[in-house]
């Protein structure tokens, strides 16, 4: 593969909406090679956090997470969302109406015919799911969020 080839690759994947994570490329404080996150990641968390895949609705064991504590992020540890800002959805994914504070970044993600607003980690950059603005009160925010992409931290 060459410099040229690699080069027309990416932009027609930019202006497919398919190469938004490397048009959009951001520095984060924790950067792994994929090699790295393989090593601390299960295959499923790699393929969401790190390729932004999405996992199968209904199997997170996160859904039934009713505990007081937080839901950090799996790649990194930070606190992302507090138990009591979990909620159900009905969607299939754990679901919260806020995030806590400087935890999470948002990018525009144009992928699936439709604009979204994607949410990653802000400290690894790791993907986490979508937010959308058909959630409860206070916020009205819908934060649908992979649960391969956290781990529950009991208070």
């Amino acid at each position: 593969m060459n410099r040229r080839f690699f080069n027309l690759a990416s932009l027609s994947l930019t202006a497919l909406g398919l190469g938004a994570r490397f048009a959009d490329a951001e520095t984060f404080e924790i950067t792994k090679t994929d090699a790295e996150w393989q090593k601390i990641l299960s295959p499923e968390s790699f393929e969401v956090m790190r390729r932004e895949a999405t996992e199968r609705p209904w199997t997170s064991k996160l859904l039934d997470e009713h505990r007081k504590g937080t839901f950090n992020c799996a790649g990194c540890d930070l606190p992302a969302f507090a138990s009591d800002t979990k909620y159900d959805s009905g969607t299939g994914w754990p679901s919260f109406f806020d995030v806590l504070p400087n935890a999470v970044g948002k990018k525009e993600d144009n992928t699936l015919f439709s604009t979204r607003t994607e949410v990653h980690c802000r400290r690894c950059g790791g993907h986490f799911g979508h937010v959308f603005d058909d959630g409860p009160k206070p916020t009205g925010l819908r934060y649908c969020m992979n649960g391969v992409s956290l781990k529950f931290a009991a208070a």
